[in-house]
């Protein structure tokens, strides 16, 4: 059975940091494309980042460039968000997502094989 499992969400101050998790189970992760997503109250569910299966390439959504980063340790079947800069914009659930047999460029929320439960991330003025 896989399981993805995100932690590392929180209540934070605008300009500070967290890092969220994903531990994945279940399934040969080097072999997946991993993906962050995140959806905010009454918006769709949006992109955030994703990652090629060895980490060589990563890909941002526009809002988030510059200020986020994702990675992943093979190793340890996670992969990682790393949020610096947080405004209350990025407040959202997120959500870690795997797919086996797409591109890490194909970034629609659509067909991905698997996903966490999600963890909060609050962001305060």
């Amino acid at each position: 059975q896989v399981q993805l499992v995100e932690s590392g969400g929180g209540l934070v101050q605008a300009g500070g940091s967290l890092r969220l998790s994903c531990a994945a189970s279940g399934l040969t992760f080097s072999n997946y494309v991993m993906g962050w997503f995140r959806q905010a109250p009454g918006k769709e569910r949006e992109f955030v980042a994703t990652i090629t299966r060895i980490g060589s390439n990563t890909y941002y959504a526009d809002s988030v460039k510059g200020r986020f980063t994702i990675s992943r340790d093979n190793a340890k079947n996670t992969v990682y968000l790393q949020m610096n800069s947080l405004k209350p914009e990025d407040t959202a659930v997120y959500y870690c997502a795997a797919d086996r047999a797409r591109s890490a460029t194909q970034i629609t929320r659509n067909g991905w094989d698997y996903w966490g439960q999600g963890t909060q991330v609050t962001v305060s003025s």
